[in-house]
Protein backbone atom coordinates (compact mmCIF):
# COMPACT_ATOMS: atom_id res chain seq x y z
CA UNK A 1 0.00 0.00 0.00
CA UNK A 2 1.22 3.38 -0.81
CA UNK A 3 -0.18 6.32 0.81
CA UNK A 4 0.17 10.32 -0.63
CA UNK A 5 -0.10 12.82 1.66
CA UNK A 6 -0.52 16.47 0.50
CA UNK A 7 0.97 18.41 2.93
CA UNK A 8 1.01 22.61 2.34
CA UNK A 9 2.36 23.27 5.66
CA UNK A 10 -1.42 23.81 7.64
CA UNK A 11 -2.02 21.94 10.80
CA UNK A 12 -4.70 20.42 9.20
CA UNK A 13 -2.11 18.71 6.06
CA UNK A 14 0.21 17.43 9.51
CA UNK A 15 -2.95 15.82 11.17
CA UNK A 16 -3.51 14.45 7.82
CA UNK A 17 -0.49 13.12 7.56
CA UNK A 18 -0.12 11.21 11.42
CA UNK A 19 -3.39 9.67 10.17
CA UNK A 20 -1.59 8.21 7.36
CA UNK A 21 1.65 7.20 8.93
CA UNK A 22 -0.95 5.67 11.21
CA UNK A 23 -2.75 3.59 8.63
CA UNK A 24 0.68 2.72 7.11
CA UNK A 25 2.20 1.44 10.03
CA UNK A 26 -1.12 -1.01 10.38
CA UNK A 27 -1.09 -1.99 7.11
CA UNK A 28 2.86 -1.76 6.61
CA UNK A 29 1.94 0.51 3.89
CA UNK A 30 4.59 3.64 2.81
CA UNK A 31 3.76 7.08 3.00
CA UNK A 32 4.75 9.77 0.42
CA UNK A 33 4.82 13.34 1.29
CA UNK A 34 3.94 15.31 -1.45
CA UNK A 35 4.40 19.51 -1.33
CA UNK A 36 4.06 21.79 -4.12
CA UNK A 37 5.19 25.52 -3.93
CA UNK A 38 4.13 27.79 -6.16
CA UNK A 39 6.33 30.93 -7.39
CA UNK A 40 3.53 32.81 -7.84
CA UNK A 41 2.90 32.72 -4.27
CA UNK A 42 6.41 34.21 -3.85
CA UNK A 43 5.73 36.93 -5.96
CA UNK A 44 2.18 38.14 -4.60
CA UNK A 45 3.98 38.26 -1.32
CA UNK A 46 6.77 40.48 -2.17
CA UNK A 47 4.53 43.02 -4.60
CA UNK A 48 2.30 43.28 -0.97
CA UNK A 49 5.24 43.83 0.75
CA UNK A 50 6.81 46.37 -1.77
CA UNK A 51 3.38 48.24 -1.44
CA UNK A 52 3.12 48.36 2.81
CA UNK A 53 6.87 49.69 2.85
CA UNK A 54 6.16 51.84 -0.14
CA UNK A 55 9.55 50.40 -1.24
CA UNK A 56 8.19 48.68 -5.08
CA UNK A 57 12.28 48.87 -5.90
CA UNK A 58 13.07 45.85 -3.28
CA UNK A 59 10.18 43.22 -4.76
CA UNK A 60 12.62 41.19 -6.14
CA UNK A 61 14.69 40.90 -3.34
CA UNK A 62 11.48 40.43 -1.32
CA UNK A 63 10.25 37.74 -3.58
CA UNK A 64 13.64 35.95 -3.24
CA UNK A 65 13.95 36.21 0.41
CA UNK A 66 9.70 35.12 0.48
CA UNK A 67 10.69 31.84 -2.25
CA UNK A 68 14.06 31.15 -0.10
CA UNK A 69 11.67 30.85 3.34
CA UNK A 70 8.93 29.01 1.67
CA UNK A 71 11.10 26.40 0.65
CA UNK A 72 12.84 26.31 4.09
CA UNK A 73 9.91 26.19 5.96
CA UNK A 74 8.27 22.90 3.84
CA UNK A 75 11.77 21.15 3.96
CA UNK A 76 11.77 21.46 7.83
CA UNK A 77 8.15 20.29 7.88
CA UNK A 78 8.75 17.69 5.74
CA UNK A 79 11.81 16.54 7.54
CA UNK A 80 10.33 16.39 10.62
CA UNK A 81 7.36 14.14 9.32
CA UNK A 82 9.91 12.15 7.88
CA UNK A 83 11.87 11.67 11.12
CA UNK A 84 8.39 10.50 13.27
CA UNK A 85 7.61 8.29 10.46
CA UNK A 86 11.05 6.67 10.75
CA UNK A 87 10.65 6.64 14.88
CA UNK A 88 6.68 4.56 13.97
CA UNK A 89 8.84 2.33 11.79
CA UNK A 90 7.22 3.75 9.03
CA UNK A 91 8.80 3.57 5.20
CA UNK A 92 8.29 6.92 4.09
CA UNK A 93 9.78 9.70 1.40
CA UNK A 94 8.89 13.01 0.57
CA UNK A 95 9.14 15.12 -2.65
CA UNK A 96 8.54 18.91 -2.86
CA UNK A 97 7.65 19.97 -6.18
CA UNK A 98 7.54 23.27 -8.38
CA UNK A 99 4.49 24.72 -10.27
CA UNK A 100 0.51 24.83 -10.33
CA UNK A 101 -0.55 23.25 -6.98
CA UNK A 102 -3.86 21.56 -8.66
CA UNK A 103 -1.85 20.57 -11.69
CA UNK A 104 1.15 18.91 -10.36
CA UNK A 105 -1.14 17.87 -7.50
CA UNK A 106 -3.60 15.81 -9.97
CA UNK A 107 -0.16 14.56 -12.15
CA UNK A 108 1.31 12.89 -8.96
CA UNK A 109 -2.09 11.63 -7.35
CA UNK A 110 -3.09 9.67 -10.61
CA UNK A 111 0.06 8.92 -11.59
CA UNK A 112 -1.27 4.77 -10.56
CA UNK A 113 1.44 4.73 -8.37
CA UNK A 114 -1.41 5.03 -4.65
CA UNK A 115 -4.13 3.35 -3.29
CA UNK A 116 -4.86 6.07 -0.89
CA UNK A 117 -4.68 9.93 -1.04
CA UNK A 118 -4.95 11.94 2.45
CA UNK A 119 -4.77 15.61 2.63
CA UNK A 120 -6.43 17.83 5.09
CA UNK A 121 -9.72 19.63 5.03
CA UNK A 122 -8.40 22.94 5.53
CA UNK A 123 -5.28 24.85 3.88
CA UNK A 124 -3.08 27.93 5.60
CA UNK A 125 -5.85 30.24 5.77
CA UNK A 126 -7.37 27.97 8.50
CA UNK A 127 -10.70 29.20 7.38
CA UNK A 128 -13.83 27.42 8.41
CA UNK A 129 -15.04 26.49 5.15
CA UNK A 130 -13.72 23.46 2.90
CA UNK A 131 -10.45 24.49 1.05
CA UNK A 132 -10.56 25.90 -2.36
CA UNK A 133 -7.85 23.05 -3.22
CA UNK A 134 -9.44 20.47 -1.78
CA UNK A 135 -13.16 21.21 -3.96
CA UNK A 136 -11.16 21.41 -6.59
CA UNK A 137 -9.15 18.60 -6.87
CA UNK A 138 -10.74 16.12 -4.94
CA UNK A 139 -13.55 14.91 -7.10
CA UNK A 140 -10.53 14.22 -9.91
CA UNK A 141 -8.05 11.89 -8.08
CA UNK A 142 -8.90 8.47 -8.88
CA UNK A 143 -7.40 6.52 -6.17
CA UNK A 144 -9.46 6.73 -2.86
CA UNK A 145 -9.51 10.35 -0.68
CA UNK A 146 -9.28 10.46 2.86
CA UNK A 147 -9.44 14.46 4.08
CA UNK A 148 -8.94 14.99 7.12
CA UNK A 149 -10.41 17.90 9.82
Amino acid sequence: MRILVLIDGSKWSQKAALHAIAIAKRKRGKVILFSVLDRREAKAMAFNMGLISENLKDIQRFEETIWKDMKKGIRDIMSNLLEFCQEQGVNCSFRIVEGSARDKILEEANSGDYSLVVMGAYGRSGKTRIGSLLEEVVGLIEPPVMVVR
